[in-house]
Formats: structure tokens, sequence, C-alpha cells
């Protein structure tokens, strides 16, 4: 049953016995017909916390662990990383020291069948994946799979395991001249975020970087107290990092201790407009404290707390009880209407295609107060962090046919397809360099038109040659992440960036 839920300093408590208590009571009861109540409580929950902000949530028990599990620092899994392709599993990369390692399970693998059952075809995708996959720590599973050179199905019976969840996807040296730049990607903020960053920073410090890039493009967010601190480690003792409050919210503030081991470290953050929550709080942090430059474009604009309150029953509800603020005072959330979540989830589009990813004199903040950094300058609130320096996107390369062949994974597939083919030759490479060395020498292009073509995407000659170089990059990144993961990809695919370009040059000045 329901409960009714008061807030007394800040805590939760439980009051039963609301309207709709009684109302399903009196349908269990006495409804003429007998009716499936948790079923219809479940849609009755749905609908009524539609009715709220975009980002309050109701959360079925049976999506809850999965869901939790995104920003745990580890789950009970086999330990691969998959991609789906033709509607079978193909097993891109066999995470080092995980259970299906162990067994001898391969990268390039087909998962064919698990727990004897055919598990391929069109109802094959993410989801159901790792839901099947996934599972208690020290429970089986048994998978069949098909290896290249091999005719008859390998069967490997796995016992699963603690599979590390990473945020640091990688961490680097950026070279210009003599200046050493430190490169660090934070793709969520999860439980074990300030532990892995932390550790990132003093390994590349240790490696002579003297100035650093925080990458929080296509974050999401996660746990403010992961990004409290982050950001922590750059500001002097006493500056405000953020502040929270709501209706039954009491306010509530985050300042830097004066313990950071980076505070006098230059430091560019780069976001994105899907950098959110969390990455605009890090963002608007180091931008009001006049404490790092922020490059990129204007981000996500999430600024609500969510609580996740619990059901007796295991379901939950992600409720959102306050708002964030800058240090400035910035409200960093975009506007919305309650219970219209449709017009919300468009606003990217509509952001786009008002030529906001393309110019900054496109962008309009809803809110035009005008607010001040420490240092006087003047920041916008009402929809995400504007960047400092900001970065267009670079459409010159731009064909039709690029957009195609991108839009439809080809990209993506034919990189999986090469590694697949010739995988024995490629994990002869350590390192990127030398892999991507090889990679222009191998003139794959013709074969990836051929591809694209056998799917249906017919050659333009004219339009192949202008954005060749884009296809090259794209192409040569996927194959090198097939070998050497992301800490291969990401030096090579960011040493093209135009926002990281411009963070390199900006800390050259």
């Amino acid at each position: 049953v329901a409960q009714r839920y008061i807030i007394q300093n800040g805590q939760i408590f439980a009051q039963p016995n609301s309207k709709i208590d009684q109302l399903m009571q009196l349908m269990e009861a006495a409804y003429v017909d007998s009716l499936d109540v948790d079923s219809i409580s479940e849609e009755v929950m749905k609908d009524f916390v539609s009715k709220l902000d975009p980002h309050s949530a109701y959360i079925p028990k049976k999506d809850l662990e999965l869901v939790n599990s995104e920003l745990s620092a580890s789950f009970s899994g086999i330990g691969v990383q998959f991609t789906i392709q033709n509607d079978t599993i193909n097993v891109v990369a066999v995470i080092s020291g995980g259970p299906s390692e162990s067994v001898g399970v391969l990268a390039g693998d087909k998962i064919i069948t698990v727990d004897d059952s055919l598990f391929v075809g069109k109802t094959i995708n993410n989801e159901r994946v790792m839901h099947t996959l996934r599972g208690e720590k020290g429970s089986k599973v048994t998978i069949g799979v098909k290896r290249a050179g091999t005719t008859e199905m390998l069967h490997y019976t796995i016992t699963r395991g603690d599979i590390p969840m990473h945020s640091v996807d990688a961490k680097f040296i950026i070279e210009n001249g003599k200046q050493h730049i430190g490169f660090v990607r934070v793709n969520k903020f999860g439980e074990n975020t300030y532990n892995e960053f932390i550790n990132a920073l003093a390994h590349l410090k240790a490696k002579g970087a003297t100035a650093f890039i925080v990458d929080l493009r296509e974050n999401s967010g996660g746990f403010m107290e992961q990004t409290i601190r982050m950001a922590n480690e750059f500001l002097q003792q006493g500056e405000l990092i953020v502040y929270a409050e709501g209706r039954a919210y009491p306010r509530y503030e985050a300042k830097a201790n004066g313990t950071g081991r980076f505070k006098d470290v230059p430091l560019v953050v780069l976001i994105d407009n899907f950098s959110a929550s969390a990455s605009e709080i890090f963002a608007g942090a180091m931008q009001d404290n006049d404490r790092a430059t922020i490059i990129g474009r204007r981000s996500f604009g999430k600024g609500l707390v969510q609580q996740q309150i619990p059901f007796a029953d295991g379901s939950a509800v992600r409720l959102t009880v306050a708002r964030y603020y800058t240090p400035s005072g910035r409200c960093i959330q975009k506007p919305y209407k309650l219970g219209d979540s449709e017009d919300y989830a468009l606003d990217l589009l509509d952001r786009f295609e008002k030529g906001e990813f393309y110019s900054a004199d496109s962008i309009h903040f809803a809110d035009t107060t005008s607010y001040f950094t420490k240092k006087g300058r003047v920041v916008k609130g009402g929809g995400g962090i504007m960047p400092d320096i900001f970065v267009g996107r670079d459409t010159t390369l731009y064909t039709p046919y690029f957009n195609r062949v991108v839009n439809l994974a080809y990209t993506y597939q034919f990189a999986f397809r090469y590694t697949d083919q010739h995988r024995k030759q490629l994990e002869g490479y350590k390192d990127w360099q030398s892999l991507e060395k090889y990679l222009k020498d191998a003139h794959w292009l013709p074969e990836f038109v051929q591809f694209c073509k056998d799917k249906g995407v017919e050659p333009n000659e004219a339009q192949i040659a202008k954005s060749q170089p884009l296809l090259e990059r794209l192409v040569n990144a996927y194959i090198v992440r097939n070998i050497l993961n992301d800490e291969g990809f990401f030096p090579l695919f960011e040493r093209d960036d135009e926002i990281t370009k411009e963070a390199v040059r900006f800390l050259s000045k």
C-alpha cells in the first residue's frame, strides 16, 4: 500500500492512509470484478509522477537494480564489452581479470546461446543482453560462442563476479612543444569517480603535466558529493562550490576546505550540450570562482536535486526536492512546464534548429538577470552553463554521404568487421600511434565504400573525397578502440577535435 510522506528537518517520514490508499483498498475489497491491483498501482504511480518535473521518475522494482548500477562502482556480471551486429552479440573486448577472461572468452567471439537457449534475432537489444548476462555474484551462466577459424560451437560456463564501472574514460599527456598538458575525460559522477579522478591527476603530474584539461562532454551527471570532492581539489579554502535549497529542503552549502592539491595549476574544463547536472555544477564552480576557463558549447541545463526514496515492494521514486545554484547565485535549470516532458525532451533539437550548436549569437537565456563571478565577469543563468570560449560545430567537411553513413552507424559497423577480419595482425600493435600508421597505409576506404554500397548507400565520389579526412579519423579511431580500448581511442580522437585543439591553444598562451 502506498504511503503519505512528510518532511521534518530534511528527513522524509511515511504517513499511511492517503486518499489514493483508500481508493486502492476500496477497489481491491469491493469492486464488482477481481482486479490486478498491483498492476493498476504501477500505472497510477507512473502517471502521477509524470505530472511533475521532467527529472522526477518512478522506478519499478524490475528496473531498479539496473538503474542503480549505472552509478555504482561495480556490478556483477561476466566481464565483456559487446556490440550487437546483425542481430548477434559480438564481444568487442574482454575485461582484464574478469570472469570471462579466466575461462577463455576472446574479443571477436559471437555469443549464440545463453544457458542452452538460442540468443540471437530481432528481439536482442542492449537492455535484454545486460539483464541476461548480469546477475548475482557467484551465480553461473553458460554461453555458446562461435569463433573465427573454429567450426564447432564453444561452450563456457562463467561464474559471475564483480565488474568495475569506470568513470574516467582516459588519461593521457598532450605534448605541445615543451608543454605537457594532462587530459582527463570523466564520463559520469559515480560512487568511485573522485578516487579515479585524483589518481588520474597524480599519474599525469608524475609524467610531467603542468596544466590540465578536464573533459566533461556528454557527462550527464551523477552524485553531487563526488563533484564537490573533485571541485575541492582546485579551489582555495572557503570558496563556495555549490548550494541547494527547496521548499522543504533546508539550504545546503558546500565550500572548499583548502586541502586541494591542484589549486594553482592552469585548468580548462570542456563542456557541450550533453553535459548536465553534476557536470554543470563542477563547471559552474570553476567559472564563478574564476578558477578555470570553460570551453565548448552551452551545457544541457539540469539544476534539479533528486532524492531516491524506496517503497516496501522494492520499487522507488526519484523525487525532485531542491534546486542547485552556482556560487554566483545562478540556477542552471532550463525552463520546464509541470507534466510536459515532451517539449522538454525536444529542447536540444530546438537549440540545434536555431543554430545554437554553430553560433554563440543564436543562444538566448531564459533568465535575463546578470550574475557576477568572483572577479566581476558577467555570467548568465536559467539554462545551462555558457562557456567562456564558444566553439561551434565545424561542418566544412560534412556531406550528405558522410551524414548518412554515420547516422546509419556504418562507420562503427565497418570498423568492427575490419577488426574482426584482421584481428591477429592488428593485435601486434601495442600503441595507438603505430596502429594508426598501419591503418593509414592499409587504404581501407574502397572496402568501406563497397561495404556501404552493399547496405544500400550509393557512392558519391566527390562527397567521399571531401569527407575522407572525417571518415578516416572516425573509422581509424573505432578500430583502435577495438584493439586498445579507450586508452588508445581518446588520444587519437581528441588530437583532431576542434574543442580540444582550442583548449590546447588557450593553455599555450
